[in-house]
């Protein structure tokens, strides 16, 4: 009965070390909530968490992003992930309607050359998402 008991212990206390270790893959920032507390961010490597407390909200990729639109393709990326931590959810669809208005602005601008097009509708979206810690890297138009 005591051994019983013991074993049992000792496999939940196993278990909660092994749930209260997050690693954290290069290239990636994990950004981590305690109830009451300002979100934290875990680079990588191998991090404690408290489990059942800790909960870890995003994945951020550092790494460069491809984002297909109607009429092109956009490459973007994470610059500043305490700051990109709170829009990262949203970021693929503000970065969308940024290029789309964009485009629609500098739609004459341009109209034969697509990669002076897409290199002005680079500059033109940048100016807004600096500011949310993203950058667009690349800016590709399909063929008309």
């Amino acid at each position: 009965m005591l051994t019983s008991i013991l074993i049992a212990t000792l496999v939940a206390a196993s278990a909660l070390a092994v749930a209260s270790l997050r690693k954290v893959p290069e290239g990636q920032v994990y950004s981590v909530r305690r109830p009451g507390r300002s979100p934290r961010l875990l680079t990588a490597g191998t991090h404690l968490v408290l489990p059942l407390i800790d909960r870890v909200t995003h994945k951020i990729d550092l790494g460069g992003q491809v984002l297909r639109f109607e009429g092109g393709t956009v490459y973007w990326q994470v610059l500043e992930p305490e700051v990109v931590d709170e829009v990262i959810d949203e970021a693929p669809e503000m970065i969308r309607r940024n290029v789309v208005a964009a485009l629609r602005d500098t739609a004459t601008a341009h109209p034969a050359d697509r990669r002076a097009a897409g290199t002005q509708l680079k500059h033109a979206v940048n100016g807004s998402l600096r500011a949310r810690g993203m950058l667009v890297t690349r800016v590709e138009l399909d063929a008309a």
